[in-house]
């Protein structure tokens, strides 16, 4: 007799982090897979990802959604084509221009609507706070509160956001990946390009550094110059 797993809705946006976590919830759920498009500078080349994905982890189904409000909101580079994403090397400790304001929010609300309308009642998302990028909406305070508005706010009051990276050194997440048979190869993590990433923003410099102290190798393409220097 076939045991039904239960469902669970995973926020997948195609890169290192959330395939791995998609690899983690496919495992032991019914996995339904959540991407959101939102005006951001790779939305094609994430967009890609998230299917490609979704077609290794036999993840059937699948929502795609686009959120307006952010692009035209602004406030990111990411979203903003005047504000230009800068190389890891020039930040400094302020949170950077590549925070998008309060996007996990919009995300979650979604994702949660989701988890009500198929019986879910996990949400996944692959936020990190180790080795990152020090945005506000991936720390556990905010995972926490949140869950408390999920709580209070839903018919059932039964779905939980669950953030199972949230607390793994990026190196941790790539073994993990692994070993779960992540397919690394059709992630997407560069903030700036679609063809190559480009190896020097936040996001590939934090990738790449993680893949180094896992003493594995990084299946995708890099701009040469960046492949020669790595």
């Amino acid at each position: 007799m076939r045991v039904l797993k239960p469902r669970a809705v995973i926020l997948l946006s195609g890169g290192m982090d959330s395939c791995v976590c998609a690899a983690l919830a496919a495992r032991d759920y019914d996995a339904a897979a959540l991407h959101i498009s939102y005006g951001q500078r790779t939305e094609e080349r994430e967009g890609r990802a998230f299917l490609g994905i979704c077609e290794s982890l036999r993840i059937k189904h699948r929502l795609i959604v686009r959120n307006e409000a952010l692009r035209a909101i602004g406030g990111s580079a990411l979203t903003d084509p005047t504000i230009a994403v800068p190389d890891s090397a020039l930040l400094g400790h302020d949170i950077p221009v590549t925070y998008v304001p309060f996007r996990n929010a919009h995300f979650l609300a979604v994702a949660v609507s989701w988890a009500e309308v198929l019986g879910a009642e996990k949400v996944f998302i692959g936020a990190v706070e180790q080795d990152s990028s020090g945005y506000p909406d991936c720390r556990p305070a905010y995972y926490k509160a949140f869950n408390e508005v999920v709580r209070a706010g839903t018919k059932e009051g039964n779905i939980e956001i669950v953030t199972p990276l949230i607390g793994m050194r990026k190196a941790q997440i790539v073994r993990l990946g692994l070993e779960l048979g992540a397919p690394f190869d059709l992630t997407w993590s560069c903030y700036s390009r679609q063809d190559r990433a480009c190896g020097v923003c936040d996001s590939c410099v934090l990738r790449r550094r993680a893949f180094q102290d896992a003493a594995a190798s990084d299946p995708i393409l890099y701009l040469e110059s960046v492949a020669r220097s790595g």
